[in-house]
């Protein structure tokens, strides 16, 4: 297994850093051919969509942090992503949501004939969400779901079957719906070994697709407040996330703010 080590500003792109985090700096279309880039070169790649949690996580979590050192696109999920880097002088052009960007994702999938593996989400959601895709993308090719118990604290072995059923599935494009920590850890070290996938960490996506959870209306979500939402529709799991541990973004992006003005001076 390779965990892959940090990763140069991609050529041609600008990147920003919201504390120990890159930022690619691209808007929605750009994300989107950026993807089919890499799917269409056969060399894989590891595409993230980190938010405030993402930021903040890292701040704490070394091997997250190496997760994102990796990472090949990174893109931001979050109106208060697009407030930080406009604070810190490096504005971004917009919000670029894994769950807005799946659908689109999908429907260039089907015209180009990638192979679509689904992995993550409750037992039979997945397969719902397959069910749902086809519905809405006749002509697209879902080449594998699967909802396995992934440990990540682990030996590697355990997780060995995972990689073997998307490589004999001869996935083009892996949807990872294991939820942050998790996913990001995974897509780190299993990038290598899966090649030429390319493994896009999706979050709570395939849940909203297979229409086993609810989405915050547009309003909010263009307003900074899908956290509110969220936090409405499950108060017991999302409190601590929400009310404890995210405040602490603010924190972040003001060291940052000093930093870059204290650079600035000298």
């Amino acid at each position: 297994m390779h965990s892959g080590g940090r990763r140069a500003e991609p050529a041609g792109r600008k990147r920003l850093r919201l504390g120990h985090l890159p930022v690619d700096d691209l808007t929605f279309a750009q994300a989107l051919e950026a993807i089919a880039t890499m799917v269409a070169s056969g060399r894989g790649g590891r595409v993230y969509t980190p938010n405030v949690d993402h930021v903040v996580m890292a701040h704490h979590d070394e091997r997250f942090r190496n997760a994102y050192e990796a990472v090949d696109l990174s893109l931001a999920d979050g109106m208060p992503l697009l407030w930080a880097a406009r604070m810190l002088g490096q504005p971004l052009p917009e919000k670029i949501s894994g769950s807005d960007l799946v659908l689109p994702l999908m429907e260039r999938a089907a015209r180009e004939g990638w192979r679509v593996y689904l992995l993550g989400g409750a037992a039979g959601v997945g397969a719902m969400a397959a069910e749902r895709l086809v519905e809405r993308f006749p002509r697209i090719v879902i080449a594998g779901t699967d909802a396995p118990r992934i440990d990540m604290d682990a030996p590697a072995t355990s997780r060995s079957p995972v990689l073997d059923s998307i490589r004999a599935a001869n996935a083009d494009l892996v949807l990872v719906a294991l939820g942050a920590p998790k996913q990001e850890l995974w897509i780190a070290e299993a990038a290598t070994d899966l090649r030429p996938a390319v493994l896009l960490g999706i979050g709570a996506a395939v849940d909203f697709i297979a229409g086993a959870a609810r989405r915050a209306p547009g309003w909010m979500s263009a307003s900074g407040l899908e956290w509110l939402f969220r936090l409405a529709q499950e108060p017991r799991r999302m409190w601590r996330r929400y009310l404890v541990r995210d405040p602490e973004f603010l924190v972040i992006v003001l060291r940052d703010l000093l930093r870059s003005r204290g650079s600035q001076q000298k």
